[in-house]
């Protein structure tokens, strides 16, 4: 029996979570808005797109080059914390909508993906990349589009992300830990 039972849940909560996301899943019809999001999905998977571009920041930003490499060990770090998360919950991923892209895995909370990048956009924040909550946001959505999670699942994986890169900041900017 898993953890996560969705008969469990407040109808409301589950209506609205049902809802959205076929919704969202909708908008994946239009093929420009599916592939970007299957793009984005691929992208993410272990939260690659995100320790490539610390690790690009290390490179190219020499001055920094330690700041930038303990962000990504905190989008790292974060990514671990949301696969533990999503072991011990087991919440099953949406089965009232069809997926577009295959997962690593059948368990659906916390997104992953939503945490990776949001942990990024927090952590790479503060050394002023810019681009990067856009599209940490986009990555969100495209978990939605892409049917693979409950929006309450990405709410959730965004939550830890921000949590563990805010957690981490004192020490990604070379301080002690917060």
């Amino acid at each position: 029996m898993d953890r996560f039972d969705d008969r469990a849940r407040p109808d409301a909560l589950e209506g609205m979570d049902h809802r959205i996301l076929a919704a969202l899943r909708a908008c994946g019809a239009d093929p420009r808005v599916g592939g970007a999001a299957r793009g984005l999905s691929w992208a993410g998977e272990h939260g690659a797109l995100w320790l490539a571009a610390g690790l690009a920041g290390a490179v190219v930003d020499g001055a920094r080059r330690g700041a930038w490499l303990r962000g990504t060990a905190l989008v790292a770090g974060a990514h671990v914390v949301s696969m533990g998360v999503k072991r011990v919950v087991r919440r099953p991923r949406p089965a009232h909508v069809e997926p577009h892209v295959r997962t690593a895995g059948r368990h659906s909370f916390p997104s992953s993906h939503a945490t990776s990048a949001t942990a990024a956009a927090v952590a790479f924040g503060v050394l002023g990349a810019r681009a990067l909550p856009p599209l940490a946001a986009a990555m969100c959505l495209s978990r939605l589009v892409v049917g693979v999670h409950y929006p309450s699942d990405v709410a959730a994986g965004a939550a830890l992300g921000a949590l563990t890169a805010r957690a981490g900041a004192r020490w990604m900017r070379g301080g002690a830990c917060d």
